[in-house]
């Protein structure tokens, strides 16, 4: 084992933002192709070129003796990785002592087998991508998906004692109409539910144009249909949210292209190679892997306080932009 070493600053970027979320996407392998996340025929990295879950545990230890206080572990799918509950249970270790919440985000496949784990764990909270409830959308959304086994990982996750938020790429032509009875399904089965606006990330086989909604609409018809107080809940990410009235139901808006929400940026993001992207939206990368494999964690800080100096000020999204705001695909950067 690495060892690790004593603690350091906190980590403030050079707009004065405090980071304080990492996410971390453990593989790059996902056992759907979202139509909007992946191509149907990915090229993956060679295991020989990804982080040992040995190295992504010592450098997240580093960023949380580094003021990080949430971890959101993501691919790719996570739940394929070999010994995901490995790395769960020893970053679990730390909750309590630096880090306030780690959490996963999931297709939900193999849910119901990993949920009791996850609990034992100190997870407590978990997103789970559904962008459909229908059988059939859910499986073109998905390319081959199963929703019911989905649906099932779901509801044991929830009864295993996780929270549950779902997460719904609102898809035009393809999901609109299914928004509305989402939000109810979720209140009746006690979820919370955030919508996202597709977002320019990767070259995949259709244009994301013709399948971008504005969210500012998708609100209006709810709030037409159901009463939704504004909440003061902060989730450590991008969402606003608001109570949906009378219920335990929280819904959530990531809208990256309507309403901006860089100002108040606290992530930076780990990808399975070990590069680290402080902006989902920029290229600009530090590549932690060949770092700590040459100059150990100490040498990590030094390289984090450069990647702090990097951070852009906001993203550049353009949904009708020719070619998407970077190469990578979503699944690359961790969702």
């Amino acid at each position: 084992m690495i060892a690790a070493t004593a603690p350091a600053p906190g980590l403030v970027d050079r707009h004065g933002r405090t980071i304080s979320y990492l996410r971390i996407s453990v593989t790059d392998r996902c056992d759907l192709r979202c139509r909007y996340c992946m191509a149907e025929h990915m090229t993956f990295l060679p295991k020989s070129a990804i982080l040992s879950l040995e190295e992504i545990a010592v450098i997240a230890e580093r960023f949380i003796a580094r003021g990080i206080t949430k971890i959101r572990l993501t691919g790719g799918e996570p739940l394929v990785r070999r010994d995901i509950a490995e790395l769960v249970k020893r970053l679990g270790h730390h909750i309590g002592a630096g880090l306030d919440e780690l959490t996963m985000t999931t297709n939900g496949n193999a849910l119901a087998q990993h949920a009791p784990a996850m609990v034992a764990a100190g997870i407590r909270r978990i997103n789970v991508s559904l962008d459909s409830r229908d059988p059939e959308t859910f499986r073109y959304i998905t390319r081959h998906g199963d929703v019911a086994r989905v649906i099932e990982g779901i509801l044991a996750a929830r009864d295993a004692g996780l929270s549950v938020k779902i997460n719904l790429v609102a898809l035009k032509g393809l999901n609109e109409h299914e928004i509305a009875p989402m939000l109810e399904w979720c209140i009746a089965e006690r979820l919370d539910l955030t919508l996202i606006e597709t977002m320019p990330l990767g070259q995949i086989d259709e244009d994301r144009a013709d399948r971008f909604v504005p969210l500012t609409a998708v609100f209006d018809e709810l709030a037409g249909r159901f009463s939704l107080v504004r909440d003061t809940h902060r989730s450590g990410g991008p969402a606003r949210y608001w109570r949906v009235d009378g219920t335990q139901t929280k819904l959530g808006l990531i809208s990256p292209l309507t309403a901006n929400f860089c100002d108040t940026c606290n992530r930076v993001r780990l990808t399975t190679e070990g590069v680290l992207y402080t902006c989902l939206g920029h290229d600009d990368q530090v590549d932690l892997k060949t770092i700590l494999r040459s100059e150990g964690v100490d040498g990590l800080d030094v390289a984090l306080d450069a990647a702090m100096q990097t951070k852009p000020a906001r993203h550049e999204f353009d949904i009708a932009a020719a070619a998407p705001a970077v190469a990578r695909h979503m699944s690359v950067t961790g969702g």
